[in-house]
């Protein structure tokens, strides 16, 4: 089974740029005005153009915003440098939301992007997740 991530923005070009200089991810295809295929991770991302204030699904009474929200689903993006990482997001407009933590396993950046989506970078230490797993 293949995995895709569809990221929701409300400024498709912000985006675009936004990926390309926070995470080094390059264009891939695009879909018009709706959408672009990014490239460089180890799933493809597409971000989306969907106005603030559209249902999301008919079903549901929430609206989409871009402010800060906070979902259970959210993207690692696994780094060798986690504080040249953050300073690069940072600097194209991410915001870090908590300081850099360390674990027995690694180190995790809490971050959220300009649109509202929060994200993680991680860097794993030794063996990574295998020295807290059973």
């Amino acid at each position: 089974m293949n995995m895709l991530v569809n990221i929701d923005v409300e400024d498709l070009d912000a985006a675009i740029n936004f990926y390309i200089t926070a995470m080094g991810l390059q264009v891939g295809r695009r879909f018009g005005t709706v959408g672009v295929e990014m490239l460089g991770s180890s799933s493809p991302i597409y971000l989306l153009a969907k106005a603030a204030g559209t249902a999301a699904v008919e079903s549901l009474p929430q609206l989409r915003d871009y402010h800060r929200h906070w979902t259970p689903v959210h993207l690692d993006f696994v780094v060798e440098d986690i504080d040249a990482s953050v300073q690069q997001a940072i600097n194209a407009g991410a915001r870090l939301e908590k300081s850099i933590m360390t674990q027995k396993w690694g180190k995790l950046a809490p971050m959220a992007d300009p649109f509202g989506h929060g994200f993680c970078f991680v860097q794993f230490i030794g063996a990574g997740y295998d020295e807290i797993a059973d």
